[in-house]
């Protein structure tokens, strides 16, 4: 049986469906017919963005209608900013503080003076507000290692859901084992955002968060 029958067709396209059609995401499928550049397919200069800059602005501007365009630029580089010396688990809490409470910017008062406000990435209130894009087979490059991935789902852009899948003949263990952890080795960056990881083979699915050994997926 191939690939494509076995997982792709009949747990990837039910899971995007189910995405689709009961909760409303815009599901897309990237696996060669992304169009990379500022005006592409989905705004990723290259392979290794896995920030979706062009919905993260839009959400800016809708949520905070006094930003300018500076500050735009300034959340973002906030928001990407990392230590090199910081492990995995430590940038994923402190872009969740960020994504939580808003973006730290610069504001430049009447008098010259400046001050920080914080501009909201996502409306927590009103769920209806923000942007669901869930993209199947996603290429991503690490530094040195090149994935695809099942789905990724990002809210304004960010990534904040990721998928992994299989065939319904193999245990769902393996995608957490042969995927999953090959995935945090080789393109780690993915993860900086996460907030829910989930695993299925179709009929038996896990969720689960960042450094969780899957005895504790539920």
């Amino acid at each position: 049986m191939s690939y494509d029958y076995s997982e792709n067709i009949l747990v990837q396209e039910s899971a995007g469906n189910l995405l689709r059609d009961e909760l409303g995401w815009d599901v897309q499928f990237a696996y060669n017919t992304e169009v990379l550049g500022k005006n592409g397919s989905f705004g990723r200069e290259s392979y290794r963005d896995i920030l979706l800059t062009r919905y993260f602005k839009e959400a800016l501007k809708k949520f905070n209608p006094w930003i300018n365009e500076n500050q735009i630029i300034e959340a973002k580089q906030i928001l990407e900013k990392r230590l090199s010396t910081s492990s995995l688990l430590q940038i994923n809490e402190e872009k969740y503080f960020l994504i939580r409470d808003g973006i730290p910017v610069t504001v430049k008062k009447p008098n010259g003076q400046t001050e920080t406000k914080k501009a909201t990435v996502i409306d927590f209130q009103n769920p209806n507000n923000n942007y669901f894009l869930a993209i199947k087979e996603l290429k991503i490059h690490g530094e040195l290692y090149r994935r695809r991935t099942d789905i990724v789902g990002f809210v304004n852009g960010i990534p904040l859901l990721f998928v992994e899948l299989k065939k319904n003949t193999v245990d769902v263990q393996n995608a957490y084992e042969d995927n999953y952890t090959d995935y945090l080795d080789t393109i780690p960056h993915l993860f900086y955002y996460n907030a829910f990881l989930m695993l299925s083979n179709g009929t038996e699915a896990k969720v689960g968060t960042l450094g969780s050994k899957f005895e504790f997926f539920r």
